[in-house]
């Protein structure tokens, strides 16, 4: 693999590091862009690329004159739009009651064009010269470390993850919420899994190179990890050593399920030497909130190194959905890049994968994930010696289902989010409303394990349990209490307390040209009823047809579609479905958002 001739360093506003391959330059990190002043003296006649370790101002304040100077410029993936949409992230910025510790402000003042996003996990030539980079988040969630081989030695160009041995260049910037130590724990993982790739020096975006990478690992991740324990309310002390070795428990010795995630992963083993894993949302979660900015949701890998490492593994083939929700999801595409790894995916949970935008539904992944396969329900597919069934399961969400297969000896479903484990005897319904489910769904969940007679139930955040008969009666029980309350509290019995819904959600259109919004109607009602619809557009637009007269069966569902033209400048508008069935005048109970481009 191509390394560099050579590293030098700019002192600027941070350090700027310059790799050399011929008269060619490539630097990590760019300060005021002082570099380009300095291209005799380095013997130089061009910088070709730039690869930017984080954000923060003080590394690439000057990335205009990069710029300009027809540089390329590469940024970490979850931090993009930092760079590229500067003027967005400035407008979110609100001072009033903030409780903002991300140190967001720190970010470009201006919008810069760059060439992508430095491809993680993965050795990627820029400008000629090969270059591994590693999501090391800690100073910043989006942070990433470039590994170059220089004249056969490993270089680990760092930016702000430690100043020092014993010292990290900020300790605010590792609080990422409230009261928070994330990016402490983060930092220590980050440090920890450096580590495994052996660099022989350490070269930061402030500070002086570091020789000793073990002794500067060891030397800060002790004092910080006692830092972060202090201010933990648990008295259970992290296992961060722990997850970074072992951060996956063996539940039979062809089933692991991973200690490290947010919502639980499970891997199971074939003897060939394939992995099937059973979502993958978040790897190394150290406690941030979910619903965060795309930046802070940041899916890693770390995991699956220790899952090569310690058992066997050679090939990650394909990762199996539970559900859509991000953090079951997140991860799949990083996967993909990097593994080579196929998503399959349930026939009621692959459409929202792949086109989130038409959903009006909470917990979407930020971006489409390709679905490779889609499994239907009832019809068991085998994966080398194993043979797997899907079955549909909604009631955390409609769009669910559980995952049911054998292994040493067990049968084993997964089941998602649908029901915390027992405690004291009693598991509990996991519905959200906005999740959308029906009032026979724990009903006919209950039926489901009662009839599979699973000997164990993988969660996705309560771990793995027995399934006895008691807790098969209780569920079926609370089952149909749920449904018996909520025909007795609704006038209509319908929980989702909304007979309308515009697909797509959420669409892009350009001013005078036409674009399909449709209304998904359901009757609430036990007999059949007409149904009328009608938009609310704003002044200008134009629909075909004005109105839309829909006949439902009872309870039964139909469509409405409409040819919209928007008008005006570019802006977000929120458009609205009228929509009267039977005698009841319901009103505006859908919407959709139409940004006009």
């Amino acid at each position: 693999m191509p390394g560099a001739d050579q590293v030098r360093r700019v002192r600027d506003t941070c350090n700027v590091w310059v790799l050399s391959r011929g008269r060619d330059g490539v630097c990590v990190d760019f300060g005021s862009g002082e570099v380009l002043d300095r291209l005799d003296e380095l013997g130089l006649d061009r910088i070709t690329d730039v690869l930017v370790t984080h954000f923060h101002r003080d590394g690439v304040q000057g990335l205009g004159r990069a710029a300009e100077a027809g540089i390329r410029i590469w940024v970490p993936p979850v931090e993009q739009d930092f760079f590229t949409g500067t003027a967005r992230v400035w407008a979110r910025a609100r001072p009033e009651n903030d409780y903002d510790l991300l140190q967001t402000r720190f970010a470009p003042l201006e919008e810069v064009a760059v060439a992508g996003v430095v491809a993680e996990y993965r050795t990627r030539a820029y400008g000629g010269i090969d270059v591994y980079t590693l999501p090391t988040p800690g100073h910043t969630p989006g942070s990433v470390s470039y590994l170059v081989d220089v004249g056969g030695r490993t270089l680990a160009f760092t930016g702000d993850l430690l100043h020092a041995p014993g010292e990290v260049w900020s300790l605010a910037t590792t609080q990422w919420t409230y009261s928070g130590v994330e990016g402490q724990a983060a930092t220590i993982l980050s440090l920890g899994v450096l580590a495994q790739h052996a660099p022989d020096e350490l070269l930061p975006a402030h500070g002086e190179p570091m020789d000793d990478p073990p002794a500067a690992f060891a030397a800060t991740r002790g004092p910080l990890r006692e830092l972060m324990e202090l201010r933990r309310e648990s008295a259970e002390p992290w296992d961060l050593d722990g997850w970074i070795d072992s951060p996956w428990h063996e539940v039979t010795p062809h089933l692991l399920r991973s200690r490290t995630s947010f919502a639980t992963s499970y891997a199971l083993l074939s003897d060939s030497g394939g992995a099937l894993l059973v979502d993958w949302g978040y790897d190394m979660w150290t406690g941030y909130p979910s619903g965060g900015e795309r930046w802070t949701c940041r899916p890693l890998l770390h995991s699956i190194g220790a899952l090569k490492r310690n058992h066997g593994v050679e090939r990650v083939e394909a990762v199996v959905t539970t559900h859509y929700h991000d953090d079951h999801v997140a991860g799949a595409n990083l996967l993909r890049d990097v593994e080579g790894t196929e998503v399959w995916s349930p026939e009621n949970v692959a459409p929202i994968l792949e086109q989130p935008t038409r959903y009006d539904l909470p917990c979407l992944w930020f971006e489409p994930v390709p679905v490779d396969r889609v499994l239907a329900f009832g019809e068991p597919f085998a994966w080398h010696e194993h043979e797997l069934t899907v079955h549909p399961l909604p009631g955390h969400t409609r769009y669910a289902a559980a995952i049911e297969f054998e292994t040493d000896g067990k049968r084993i479903l997964a089941t998602g989010d649908q029901q915390t484990s027992p405690n004291e005897g009693r598991s509990i319904l996991n519905y959200q409303y906005r999740n959308r489910f029906a009032l026979h769904d724990f009903v006919q969940s209950a039926e489901l394990y009662a009839r599979i007679r699973p000997d164990l139930l993988i969660t996705g955040h309560w771990g793995v349990h027995e399934l006895g008969e008691a807790t098969v009666e209780q569920l079926a029980r609370d089952g149909a209490r749920v449904e018996e309350l909520h025909e007795e509290l609704l006038p209509f019995g319908d929980p989702e307390g909304f007979p309308a819904r515009l697909t797509p959600y959420r669409c892009d259109a350009r001013a005078g040209e036409g674009i399909e919004l449709v209304v998904e109607l359901r009757n609430p009602f036990d007999h059949e009823a007409d149904a009328t619809v009608r938009l609310a557009l704003p002044g200008g637009w134009r629909c075909e047809p004005a109105q839309r007269d829909v006949f439902l069966e009872p309870r039964g569902e139909g469509t409405a579609a409409f040819a919209v033209t928007p008008d005006g400048p570019p802006r977000r508008v929120p458009v609205a479905a009228d929509v009267t069935i039977g005698d009841v005048r319901f009103g505006q109970t859908a919407e959709a958002l139409v940004t006009v481009t």
